[in-house]
């Protein structure tokens, strides 16, 4: 992302004529024949809220670099990636300049309905939980440990997906009962050495990756990496010279977002106001530099 847009979409709906059949918070998919193909729009979310305006680069950015770590991640498992060239779309997109950098052609696999979380630190949701019961997912963990302190071995925390609402931490044991163990120990397995991979990638960088979320599908019984891959929206990225404990440390995503609707009296129960436009402008700066930093070193 060596130049900033100004451009930014909340649907690629008008710039796409094929068949809508399903509209998240910030990804659309739609009808392509034997695949689907999958529209990331600038839309950005918080507290189950998709906010205004939309954010310019931030669906370029999630799209782009789901295919770099897509790429960098095949000789640790097949992924959904079919191509992302527009010029093998025909006449189906009516905007190819607004389009190329936001789009996937991917294969049909059956999601399995659980989220993969892994967590190399103590922190977020995972520190709450530990705050509370001295366990995260029903991981039993050692007293005394500190917020933010990197675990001696990254953990997997699953959570059940659910399409309307939150999705549901659970239990390994619990997964097993609404997977199967064979599988279970199958996806534990491949997030942890996907977790591991990036990690030390990021490191490289100058970036700690906190914790992370996978989806995975099957095609014809066998796993495959679907939806997004190590970016802001599904990965908690940290500055190395930022890290600190006992701390809130500013993560390198949407937190601009996330610290202006906390500054403000809104209820988390009504419609949001707009966002204003210098909140807009620094999230897009963060998810352009978090590609950048990644992507082109």
């Amino acid at each position: 992302m060596k130049e900033a847009s100004t451009i930014a979409i909340s649907s690629a709906q008008e710039y796409i004529k094929a068949p809508l059949l399903y509209k998240g918070k910030v990804r659309e998919i739609y009808g392509f024949g034997d695949h689907y193909l999958i529209a990331v729009s600038d839309r950005i979310s918080a507290f189950d809220w998709v906010l205004s305006p939309a954010v310019p680069d931030k669906g370029n950015v999630l799209n782009t670099l789901s295919k770099f770590w897509f790429d960098q991640t095949t000789e640790i498992i097949d992924n959904h990636v079919v191509h992302t060239d527009v010029d093998l779309l025909g006449d189906i997109i009516t905007d190819r300049e607004i389009m190329k950098d936001r789009f996937m052609v991917t294969k049909k696999a059956e999601r399995i309905d659980i989220e993969c979380v892994v967590r190399g630190y103590i922190t977020g949701g995972g520190w709450r939980q530990y705050q509370q019961t001295g366990e995260i997912n029903g991981h039993k963990l050692p007293a005394g440990l500190r917020k933010n302190q990197r675990f001696e071995q990254p953990i997997f925390t699953p959570a059940a997906k659910n399409d309307v609402g939150h999705d549901e931490d659970i239990s390994i044991e619990r997964m097993k009962e609404l997977v199967g163990a064979e599988l279970t120990e199958q996806l534990q397995a491949k997030s942890l050495q996907l977790y591991n991979y990036a990690h030390a990638f990021c490191q490289d960088r100058g970036i700690i990756l906190a914790d992370t979320k996978f989806e995975f599908g099957l095609i014809d019984g066998e796993i495959i990496l679907i939806d997004e891959i190590f970016t802001p929206d599904s990965s908690r990225f940290w500055a190395k010279d930022k890290y600190e404990l006992d701390t809130e440390i500013d993560s390198m995503d949407k937190e601009p977002v996330r610290s202006y609707l906390a500054s403000t009296d809104w209820d988390k129960n009504s419609e949001p106001a707009p966002l204003p436009a210098e909140v807009v402008e620094e999230t897009s700066r963060r998810y352009r530099e978090i590609y950048n930093r990644l992507v082109l070193g």
